[in-house]
């Protein structure tokens, strides 16, 4: 099975950065799609950032391009989100999650919870105005 182990989260003034890692393991890190999430109580998790498998292409949700950069590093079989200009409206519990071979949509707004079958713990994000 494939665990998910998040770190990186914090409290920031809004422009500000933070970077979350998200380190996989348990089945070959190349081979996985991982979506970086994002929920507020009482609201569905919205996929926000993602990279497809056997590469480094990467979709982005409108809220947050130009804002936040995926990238996934091979070697240490960890997947980060770089994500500076923090607004208010950023403030959540960010999740990673992970589905093996294929990403489930090519379009990141169609790309939902129920599609990854493992996730990471959430790790919380608050950015003060």
């Amino acid at each position: 099975a494939v665990q998910l182990v998040e770190s990186g989260g914090g409290s920031v003034q809004a422009g500000g950065s933070l970077t979350l890692s998200c380190a996989t393991s348990g089945y070959t890190h190349s081979s996985l799609c991982v979506a970086w999430f994002r929920q507020t109580p009482g609201k569905e998790r919205e996929a926000v950032a993602a990279v497809f498998p056997y590469g480094f292409t990467t979709m982005y949700a409108d809220s947050v391009k130009g804002r936040f950069t995926i990238s996934r590093d091979i070697s240490s079989q960890t997947v980060f989100v770089q994500m500076s200009g923090l607004k208010p409206e950023d403030t959540a519990t960010y999740y990673c999650a992970a589905k093996k071979y294929t990403c489930p949509s090519t379009k990141i707004a169609t790309m939902k919870s129920a599609d990854f079958y493992s996730w990471g713990q959430g790790t919380q994000v608050t950015v003060s105005s």
